[in-house]
């Protein structure tokens, strides 16, 4: 396998578009979820993109699987602290259905991605 250029990856480009999506999100929180919640969501966030980077610079594929496996599980770790925020209303109904549409389409990516390397 070569080497992937991760910046053209759609998967990653959507990561980093969370990001900064998380990241305006969050700076409408209560000030007592800095140290909490929004630590917690700001530090998924940023992981979903990061791991895809630092994967792509692996020279097998079962090397980059692994950190594709590790930017899933921080993709559902966000969708639930994505939930537990909607849920103390910190979002509104329509930021949080757009919010989990976005990370569901991210999950899938990234389980296609993943399958689509074999073992």
């Amino acid at each position: 396998m070569g080497r992937h250029n991760f910046k053209i990856l759609k998967v990653w480009q959507d990561g980093i578009n969370l990001v900064q999506e998380n990241y305006k999100l969050t700076r409408n929180f209560p000030d007592f979820e800095r140290f909490n919640l929004v630590s917690q969501m700001n530090r998924c966030a940023v992981s979903i993109p990061s791991n895809i980077s630092e994967g792509s610079s692996k020279s097998k594929d079962r090397h980059f699987k692994k950190y594709l496996e590790n930017s899933l599980g921080s993709a559902f770790e966000w969708e639930t602290q994505l939930i537990v925020s909607y849920n103390e209303e910190y979002l509104d109904k329509n930021q949080f259905e757009e919010l989990e549409n976005k990370i569901l389409q991210i999950q899938k990516m990234l389980g296609k991605f993943i399958d689509n390397l074999g073992d």
